[in-house]
């Protein structure tokens, strides 16, 4: 396929909920088109776009697939995107690289909860929208009604382009309401007929036309005062003038209908793609970093965005590439504007799914994928200059933490680099490595994405890795001022060790560990005041109750004695480890647990329900408000190791359509049940020698 011009490429992203049938919509596209001898299909595993190992195994998208598609003198970039939420980061990135959105619906289930989640972030992106109602040919399909829920859901600019002749098992063809033609695609074959509309169907074209004249008119203001004044109807050759304009600056949003598994409506799908639907040139600037924008423009120097970055086993990194500016070509050298280094374009790939073909050159608003970049992650810009740069959307931050260890041990360093490869092509991907717990902690979207990296870590390196409970950082510190004495004598013969002195604990409140020499008439030499203070450290670290460190106390040394040959630094170590836990003993030590405060959003349906259960978590209500969408916002504080894993919790509560941020600050006293189970946990553990 020759570089296409910019005005003839079409970036569309397929988005919208699991199994309403994106892959389905594209693999029709490709079928249809003749790009490909085949309909693909998710269920048997012969998908062209969902080739991935997990993929077939799980039966749904899981990282964006590009389906280039020749039509006539255009070419359809179509980006088909996942569904389920612990991706979501991945489809969000992929949607800033498009023109259009093209969300799939089920005619049975109509718009579900990812679907309106990705509505709301298109419509933040400023990115024109489009619907395609799919499973008009399923029992207890209606197409009506799946209008009347979009119309409530996303408002009234939605109008019918094509509606169903038949629904159900009755479901024949549609109705292009653009051209006022009824189209049917016959069997298997490629070609569509088109027919005059049945006369049983004239008043409901009809009313669709009108609707459609009513919200596209909106796109002039001449032709609206005319059209609101009944002076004349839009002409055909007004509407098709206009509809462009309307659907690039969303004053309408267009709703197809069709079958992709029988292919009724795709053809004509396709044709309104290339004539009505925004080319990268006309969608507007992209956003510069510092406030500037940069056009689509390939009369400019050479720049391209990487919005995704795959790490494929086989072939390497693959960087997937907006091209934003001028001509790219093999062999070009760009400068990457985060790191400031050059990136060499070895290949240039037209990707097909799982499929390359080298071509020659890419131009401005095409979308192209470079093997082999050394340096570059999704978010980079490349330009000749190395000056320009694309702020990349924010991704929402990942909150499902587990802690991930290697069956067996000596493959550590292995499962460390391949997690750092998969955080580096995910940004949904956070891995951290507490020197506390001693844990490799890998903070995700969810459970699906955890399970998708054990699998291709078995895939890819041969390692089995475990999950493990997370070690919350529990803290120790105690409520009131106790002495005690720590002594310590041991004589071995010859040099002995003799080490005394007397301490005072005291609670400290946010003010962290404080040691006070309060020694008079040299009872203890000042030479080694250093190592009682070292020694109370020492033992702090270890805590007293459950082995995690305690905090916010005030220790004084005021008394002790020593022995001129005997005593020395060990010796007073030694000690007073030993007076810090005695005195503990009787300063009534307290476990600490580290609370979170959190910000959930939820419809007010489910409000009630969230806050009932977040009372059963120990945690408090601080208060509640509402955003502009009429969702409650539910302010909590609460245990961390209650709200730890509360990804997986709040989807099922809400049916996906919860969200919270999450940030873990201060710390509180346990209850004693709390305590006791820690305190019992950990006596267990040093009694099997852990």
């Amino acid at each position: 396929m020759a570089a296409p011009a910019t005005e003839h490429v079409r970036n569309i992203v397929l988005v919208g909920q699991d199994g309403a049938g994106k892959t389905s919509l594209a693999e029709a596209m490709l079928y249809v088109s003749g790009k490909t001898p085949r309909m693909g299909t998710t269920h048997d595993g012969k998908s062209y776009l969902d080739y991935d190992a997990e993929e077939i195994k799980r039966k749904f998208t899981i990282s964006t697939s590009i389906a280039p598609i020749p039509y006539k003198d255009f070419k359809i970039n179509l980006l088909d995107t996942s569904g389920h939420p612990d991706f979501i980061g991945d489809t969000l990135a992929t949607m800033q690289a498009a023109e259009m959105a093209l969300f799939v619906v089920d005619a049975v289930a109509g718009p579900q909860v990812m679907t309106t989640k990705l509505w709301r972030e298109a419509e933040n992106m400023r990115l024109s929208r489009a619907v395609f109602i799919n499973h008009i040919d399923r029992e207890n399909a209606n197409f009506d009604a799946a209008m009347a829920t979009l119309h409530a859901r996303f408002g009234s600019r939605l109008g019918a382009v094509t509606i169903p002749i038949g629904v159900d098992k009755d479901f024949k063809g549609v109705i292009d309401i653009i051209r006022m033609k009824a189209r049917y695609f016959d069997g298997d074959g490629t070609a569509e007929r088109i027919e005059d509309i049945p006369a049983e169907y004239a008043d409901a074209a009809q009313n669709a036309r009108d609707k459609l004249c009513d919200l596209v008119a909106e796109a002039d203001d001449e032709l609206m005062m005319k059209y609101l004044d009944g002076e004349e109807q839009l002409t055909q050759e007004e509407l098709e003038s206009l509809l462009d304009k309307a659907i690039a600056q969303e004053l309408f949003i267009p709703v197809f209908v069709g079958s992709t598994i029988i292919k009724q409506g795709i053809q004509g799908l396709m044709e309104d793609i290339c004539t009505y639907f925004p080319h990268p040139r006309s969608h507007g600037r992209f956003q510069m970093a510092g406030g500037d924008t940069i056009a689509i423009d390939e009369t400019k120097r050479p720049a391209a965005f990487v919005f995704k970055t795959l790490s494929d086993p086989f072939v390497g990194r693959m960087s997937f590439l907006k091209v934003l500016a001028g001509i790219l070509e093999p062999g070009m050298e760009l400068i990457n504007s985060r790191t400031g280094k050059k990136e060499r374009l070895g290949h240039l790939y037209v990707m097909m799914g799982k499929e390359p073909t080298d071509v020659k050159s890419a131009k401005a608003g095409d979308i192209i994928v470079v093997p082999k970049l050394s340096e570059t992650k999704s978010g980079d810009t490349l330009s000749q200059s190395g000056e320009i740069s694309i702020d990349p959307l924010p991704l929402p931050t990942p909150q499902y933490p587990v802690a991930i260890e290697a069956v067996n041990k000596k493959d550590e360093d292995k499962l460390g680099t391949f997690l750092a490869r998969m955080a580096e092509v995910d940004p949904t991907i956070r891995i951290n490595r507490s020197e506390e717990t001693h844990q490799t902690v890998v903070t995700t979207m969810g459970e699906a994405q955890v399970d998708m990296l054990l699998s291709r870590l078995k895939e890819q390196t041969g390692v089995e890795a475990k999950l493990v409970p997370v070690r919350v950082p529990y803290r120790e510190t105690i409520r009131k001022t106790a002495e005690a004495q720590g002594r310590h004598k041991k004589q071995t013969g010859g040099a002995g060790q003799f080490g005394d002195c007397w301490l005072r604990l005291s609670p400290n409140p946010g003010a962290g560990y404080e040691f006070v020499d309060e020694i008079k008439g040299g009872a203890i030499p000042g030479g080694l005041i250093p190592a009682v203070d070292k020694g109370v450290q020492e033992a702090m670290a270890e805590g007293f109750l459950a082995g995690y460190p305690m905090v916010d106390i005030k220790v004084a040394v005021f008394d002790g004695s020593y022995h001129p040959v005997d005593s020395n630094e060990m010796a007073f170590k030694t000690a007073a480890r030993i007076g810090f836990r005695a005195a503990c003993e009787k300063a009534n030590p307290v476990l600490l647990e580290p609370m979170a405060n959190m910000s959930i959003t939820v419809s007010e349906e489910y409000a009630g329900a969230v806050m009932g259960d977040i009372s059963t978590r120990r945690g408090r209500i601080v208060g509640t408000d509402s955003n502009d969408a009429g969702e409650t916002i539910i302010m909590v504080r609460a245990p961390y190791a209650e709200v730890l894993t509360y990804t997986k919790d709040l989807r099922s509560i809400t049916r996906g359509s919860g969200s919270y941020t999450i940030t873990v600050e201060g710390y509180e006293e346990a209850p004693h049940d709390v305590t006791k189970k820690m305190v019992d946990a950990y006596h267990a553990a040093r009694a099997e020698g852990k």
